[in-house]
């Protein structure tokens, strides 16, 4: 049945992406090019390589493609799939504008030039006086030339044959060009956004069991790193760089951090062991982390001078780590077991807790836990997604109150899929811990 079910998911959002690339092309193509051209053959050329390629790079990672074929369809196929959201959402916008231009050519010929009536002549009877005048319809000859150009005109356009600029072709490239160049604009900003890196975020959260002497203890909360065949070992050198350059007490990198394998991306991760804090670095497992094998990366960032929390606790001086394992780890019988990070600590010390995604705060505020620390939402990563993010999770970014504790979301320092974000810039987050006692 499950399967059955995802069939028919997968076989409704196919659908719906076929409809959306065939009125795209209709309205961007069609539209604003002659037939037989090289501008139509080369827009309906891209607009069957394009959809193909996201597909390419949504699934030659899972279906265990060389590495090399995944870096070199990600980038066209990612970004092709952020330049269809916002391309889909700004011509819907523009559709009624073209509408409306339309319209007021609807008086005119199918050409766009306007037809003037024939004017009335006067011409003599026979056997009348000459002073005798009768109304004909009768055109000039200069009047049978122009309506015989309107008239062709109107067959180019009807039949697709015309290669001319007429009004209505000139609407369809006016319209699709605004579009088009608001879409580009977008994603490309928000690609500039992703590939600058992300930017350091300070949050002050009072704890009520934190002793005067944690007072402004601060964690580098760095989440959704997503290292792949899009954001590699530059993107990690600059997350070492920032977080380093914050001097923070402790580090938590709060799952996501690779999409693939160790032999894949272990040189992309390698900047990880420059990471500095006087605490250490901890890292719990996202859902990405089960989908290219969770153990390799568990044993690989131990390697590289990381702490793996996998459903476990560290009492620090002034209070209590603990990290669980992600909600994905359960289809191998490893998810989140808060029994073994939380059951047995005291709670009269205050507790801080590392889970990758927000929906296990429940458990947290059962098991006593001060304050959460997650990622997995992006903040929706491109508008309108904040949205639909708000509807799976409890909180898609900041710090919430739910009961005595507290949840802090970070945005993540990298993107999934496309590497653009818009509406939601990546952040590293220093979360300062405050004492109420200070």
């Amino acid at each position: 049945m499950t399967i059955l079910i995802f069939a028919l998911v997968a076989l409704a959002v196919c659908a719906l992406l076929v409809l959306v690339h065939r009125w795209l092309w209709i309205r961007l193509v069609r539209d604003t090019t002659a037939p037989g051209r090289l501008p139509r053959r080369i827009g309906t050329a891209l607009t069957i390589a394009l959809p193909l390629l996201s597909v390419a790079a949504l699934t030659t990672g899972r279906a265990g493609a060389p590495f090399w074929l995944q870096q070199t369809v990600a980038w066209p196929g990612y970004l092709w799939l952020a330049v269809l959201l916002y391309l889909t959402l700004t011509m819907l916008v523009a559709e009624p504008i073209r509408a409306l231009l339309l319209r007021r050519l609807a008086h005119r010929d199918p050409s766009g030039a306007e037809v003037d009536a024939p004017r009335p002549v006067e011409v003599p009877t026979a056997g009348a006086s000459s002073a005798a005048t009768v109304t004909a319809e009768q055109p000039t000859a200069a009047e049978q030339s122009a309506a015989a150009e309107v008239q062709s005109a109107a067959a180019e356009v009807q039949s697709g044959t015309g290669g001319g600029l007429t009004r209505r072709r000139f609407v369809a490239r006016t319209v699709g060009g605004a579009a088009a160049a608001v879409a580009l604009g977008t994603v490309g900003a928000g690609t500039r956004g992703v590939l600058r890196g992300p930017r350091v975020k300070r949050v002050q959260v009072p704890l009520a069991k934190l002793p005067r002497a944690a007072h402004g203890f601060r964690i580098a909360v760095v989440s959704d790193v997503h290292l792949g065949p899009v954001l590699g070992r530059a993107h990690t050198q600059r997350i070492v760089d920032t977080v380093n350059r914050t001097q923070p007490d402790l580090i938590a990198i709060v799952g996501d951090l690779v999409d693939g394998s160790v032999p894949d991306l272990g040189h992309a991760a390698e900047p990880l062991r420059r990471l500095a804090a006087r605490h250490g670095s901890y890292f719990v497992t996202g859902n990405h982390e089960y989908f290219s094998g969770a153990q390799q990366w568990i044993d690989h960032v131990r390697e590289l001078g990381l702490t793996p929390l996998e459903n476990a606790r560290r009492e620090l001086a002034h209070f209590d780590l603990a990290g669980v394992n992600d909600i994905q780890g359960e289809r191998e019988g490893k998810g989140p077991d808060f029994g073994a990070a939380l059951g047995d600590r005291d709670r009269a010390r205050a507790a801080v807790l590392l889970a990758h995604q927000p929906v296990v705060i429940h458990d947290a505020v059962r098991h006593g836990v001060d304050l959460q620390l997650s990622g997995h939402t992006h903040g929706g990563q491109l508008w309108p997604g904040n949205y639909l993010a708000e509807l799976a999770n409890p909180t898609v970014a900041g710090l919430e109150r739910y009961g005595d504790t507290q949840l802090y979301v970070s945005r993540g320092a990298g993107a999934w899929g496309p590497p653009v974000r818009v509406g939601a810039p990546s952040d590293i987050t220093v979360v300062e811990l405050a004492s109420f006692q200070a």
